[in-house]
């Protein structure tokens, strides 16, 4: 029964719930069509589609097939703004991040307007599996409650990463949270929970997803949420909250899974005469490592992440890039590692200074569905792959408090078996496992959205609090190119859009990054 419904959703996937951005709160409802609230969702296939309208909404360039993907990394250290670049995500890069930002407010507005639809779901969901008579249908509806619990609890996470202070849990009481909609229909007062219950909140969405969700039904390259996907995010959020037992318990369920749902993609395998496993993973949108992509057609696809790092579509005949791999970056890579060709090529870009420099090649798009039609630089977002759940387990073994070096040591090293020509081996001890984990993340994970939240939550304990310093390099704009940020800068957690604080009866609190910004 679940397969036929799982293909069912595949043909409805392209029908999106259209949702209009509030004009005065990003906080305000918004619900999922024209119908009347008190008259919305009361059958089958009207849940059906309010579920199919959220996974619409999370193609959005704003979320993970834009922002929330690219602008962590751009903005940390991994990436130069080119002289000639357009601009674009400027203020990120140059760390002149204001309360009235776009991209600030683009991100916030539509993790909540997701949230606004999830809730709805759910404030309406058991009347109408109570209506039921028909098993499957009853299943079903069980099922996309699952998704959605586990949907909510991503986007709640994200607005913690983004939007709020690196977890602490000595004082995690008292550091500031975000705004936590638990419902629909009830009025519900805009303040700012704390961090403790806003990660406490995202936890038992997880713990109510993980009950619900068959673990049988887990699959790779999955469009919809799964058992698997809700144990890869609660490893993350684990991770975050500095919770190691927790953190390993739920990334064991995932890279050891009874049914063996997933494989690391081997770089060192070919897939075809000229393709890895690995390297198919980006250029085709499939991989047995991928738990969760967002599903794209040629007819509805969300923003190009690979359009700031080549900009072919110019003239379809140069690349003008915006942005390109820092050098100490590319330095990472051994001759062996076998990521560097698969994230990288070497070429002349069309600016008028000529720069011929290895572009990220990563997002250059999809070979099958996209490039034919000339769509350029779009693929699938890939917010939960394998991959990150060793890095997740081998940062918490190292972390907890017996560290298990041995293990940790164990899980790098059957990572890097997979991704270099040969051997791969690497052990960690007391000394160097934070510097090993902070390069082996950026190895694997570049341009994935992960290095902000990194360095933030390392603070001290990274480069002995010192954060990061960019040095020049060739043809780099000067603005930026020399900037040094230390570790407890204010802006390693963005502002509260302006608006949210000014709204007619707003009580959310600014970040400390908004009193700098203004």
């Amino acid at each position: 029964m679940m397969m036929k419904m799982i293909a069912k959703r595949v043909k409805i996937f392209a029908v999106v719930a259209a949702t209009a951005l509030a004009t005065t709160s990003c906080l305000d409802k918004m619900p999922g069509s024209a119908i009347p609230v008190d008259e919305a969702m009361k059958s089958y296939e009207e849940a059906d589609q309010i579920v199919t309208g959220i996974y619409g909404l999370m193609k959005s360039s704003a979320l993970w097939s834009g922002l929330i993907t690219l602008l962590p990394d751009i903005q940390a250290d991994l990436v130069y703004a080119v002289d000639g670049y357009t601009n674009t995500y400027g203020q990120h890069w140059q760390w002149d991040i204001r309360s009235t930002n776009s991209e600030i407010e683009a991100v916030y507005a539509s993790l909540y307007g997701v949230i606004a639809q999830c809730n709805f779901f759910l404030e309406r969901v058991d009347e109408v599996i109570r209506l039921q008579t028909d098993d499957d249908r009853i299943t079903a509806l069980e099922q996309y409650t699952g998704e959605v619990y586990t949907i909510r609890a991503l986007c709640y996470s994200e607005l913690l990463k983004l939007y709020c202070e690196a977890y602490d849990p000595a004082r995690a009481t008292e550091q500031l949270g975000v705004v936590l909609r638990k419902g629909f229909s009830e009025q519900e007062e805009a303040v700012r929970a704390s961090l403790y219950d806003s990660y406490e909140f995202v936890v038992k969405d997880l713990e109510r997803a993980e009950e619900i969700l068959d673990k049988d039904y887990d699959q790779y390259s999955s469009y919809y949420m799964t058992n698997g996907v809700a144990h890869a995010l609660h490893a993350r959020v684990a991770l975050y909250m500095q919770d190691w037992e927790s953190a390993i318990e739920h990334s064991t369920a995932v890279i050891d899974h009874p049914n063996g749902a997933y494989a690391l993609s081997a770089a060192n395998v070919a897939y075809t005469a000229d393709m890895s496993y690995f390297d198919y993973m980006w250029n085709y949108d499939l991989a047995t490592e991928v738990l969760w992509e967002i599903g794209f057609t040629p007819t509805s696809y969300g923003g190009a992440l690979g359009q700031v790092f080549l900009n072919f579509t110019t003239d379809y005949y140069y690349y003008y890039p915006d942005y390109v791999p820092a050098q100490w970056v590319l330095d990472l890579y051994s001759s062996g590692d076998l990521r560097y060709n698969s994230y990288f090529a070497t070429l002349t870009t069309g600016h008028t200074h000529g720069l011929t420099w290895p572009l990220l090649v990563k997002y250059y798009g999809n070979q099958q569905n996209f490039i034919p039609n000339m769509i350029y630089h779009v693929n699938m977002p890939k917010p939960f792959r394998l991959a990150e759940q060793y890095l997740i387990r081998a940062e918490a073994l190292c972390r907890k408090e017996s560290p298990d070096f041995a293990n940790a040591s164990k899980d790098i090293s059957a990572l890097r078996q997979t991704r270099l020509a040969s051997g791969g081996s690497l052990s960690l001890t007391a000394d160097n496992y934070i510097e090993q984990l902070a390069d082996e993340r950026v190895r694997e994970l570049y341009m994935e959205g992960h290095r902000l939240i990194d360095l933030k939550r390392w603070g001290k304990l990274y480069n002995n609090g010192e954060g990061f310093k960019r040095t020049p390099q060739l043809n780099s704009l000067a603005e930026g190119s020399s900037l040094e940020v230390k570790a407890d800068h204010p802006l390693f957690v963005w502002p509260i859009p302006q608006h949210e604080i000014e709204a007619p009866g707003s009580q959310v609190a600014p970040n400390e990054s908004n009193k700098i910004s203004d």
